[in-house]
């Protein structure tokens, strides 16, 4: 890589110390998770109060999975600014209804886990401001959320893909492997959760700015 850094997304921030590494550290995105089930779903009155420490540069990104209007409402409603991510089965024609409907930018998260999945992203990539591809859970285990589940895919599978829309490499990413994973994908944007965490749904701030750091380096 050139050594001018990748962009980088702190996903399923909780507090204000690690919205502080954030900022502090270099991210462009800070991710809020908005989905009961997950360790780290925050009420949108809290993160609308955390998102008011984020300078202009960094944007707020509200993680989502098949949600409803009424519940992108109420985001939308306490924090104007922020990114849409769809991280369910939300189809092509839904991503496009909610990005013009809530006048919003959309991320889609694309599950990979073999080459075939690929052909479901180029159906997003007209109607999402971002591609995100992250690793698809594991079909045995029926407590696995999403997204945030510690687990890389084979990064192979983008090295020879360019895409129409920008994109986030995301699955399993560490401030250790973080070096290779860029370098493979070629990755200009990267998102991390578990990554940077003492355990689900606990972020750490020194983690979060070593990630932050490495990223940067690139």
């Amino acid at each position: 890589m050139s050594g001018l850094g990748v962009m980088a997304k702190i996903c399923g921030v909780s507090d204000a110390a690690c919205v502080m590494a954030a900022v502090e550290g270099g991210a462009q995105f800070v991710g809020f998770v908005f989905y009961p089930p997950s360790p780290r779903c925050i009420a949108p009155s809290d993160a609308a109060r955390l998102a008011l420490k984020l300078p202009t540069s960094v944007r707020p990104v509200g993680v989502f999975v098949e949600p409803t209007d009424e519940e992108l409402a109420t985001v939308t409603r306490v924090l104007p600014d922020t990114l849409v991510q769809l991280h369910g089965r939300e189809t092509p024609r839904r991503v496009a209804e909610i990005r013009a409907h809530f006048k919003c930018q959309v991320i889609k998260a694309i599950p990979i886990a073999v080459h075939e999945d690929l052909a479901s992203a180029e159906d997003y990539e007209t109607v999402a401001d971002w591609l995100l591809f992250d690793a698809k859970p594991p079909r045995d285990c029926g407590n696995t959320l999403p997204g945030g589940n510690a687990l890389a895919f084979d990064w192979e599978l983008l090295s020879a893909r360019d895409w129409n829309v920008p994109w986030l490499l995301s699955g399993g990413l560490t401030t250790d492997n973080l070096l290779d994973a860029v370098a493979i994908t070629k990755a200009r944007a990267v998102d991390v959760s578990s990554g940077v965490e003492d355990f689900p749904g606990h972020k750490n701030p020194s983690s979060i700015k070593a990630f932050l750091a490495a990223a940067r380096a690139i």
